[in-house]
């Protein structure tokens, strides 16, 4: 069975700006992917942010849910009591927003895995598991699978 892939703002950033280093990286990344890839709202904000200076960056994110390749799997309204358990946890790291939901995402859907180019991922823990850490570009990218 394929595991679920949860989708962290570095990937998506990556894919979408062509001078990110890690934007080739992301394209290959995207096409071995099964779609729609899961995020939440906090994801994407923090993406739209961090391509606004990109031309048609922010229509790229929108346009990826258009075309079902990502979809908001997450309503922090019904999970604020365990994101905020989390953030305070992980207040020293610290751990965002947007983290803490990813985390979350993934202790609500077990069979799922990170993808991410945040390293703060090697620190986190669902439900007090060890994440099994997968090195798929010889440098630095890292995708964080978060398992029971």
């Amino acid at each position: 069975m394929k595991r679920q892939v949860i989708l962290d703002a570095g990937p998506l950033v990556a894919l979408i700006d062509r001078n990110d280093r890690f934007h080739n990286w992301a394209k290959q990344e995207w096409s071995q992917l099964e779609h729609p890839l899961l995020t939440c709202e906090a994801v994407i904000t923090e993406s739209c942010f961090l391509v606004k200076t990109v031309y048609g960056g922010q229509a790229g994110i929108l346009s990826l849910f258009r075309k079902g390749v990502i979809k908001i799997a997450f309503r922090l309204e019904d999970e604020l009591r365990e994101i905020d358990e989390l953030m305070q946890r992980y207040q020293s790291v610290p751990m965002s927003l947007a983290d803490a939901c990813l985390v979350r995402m993934a202790e609500l859907n077990p069979a799922s895995e990170i993808l991410t180019l945040d390293s703060d991922f090697l620190i986190y823990r669902k439900l007090g598991s060890q994440p099994e850490v997968l090195n798929v570009n010889k440098k630095v990218v890292k995708i964080a699978t978060i398992m029971l």
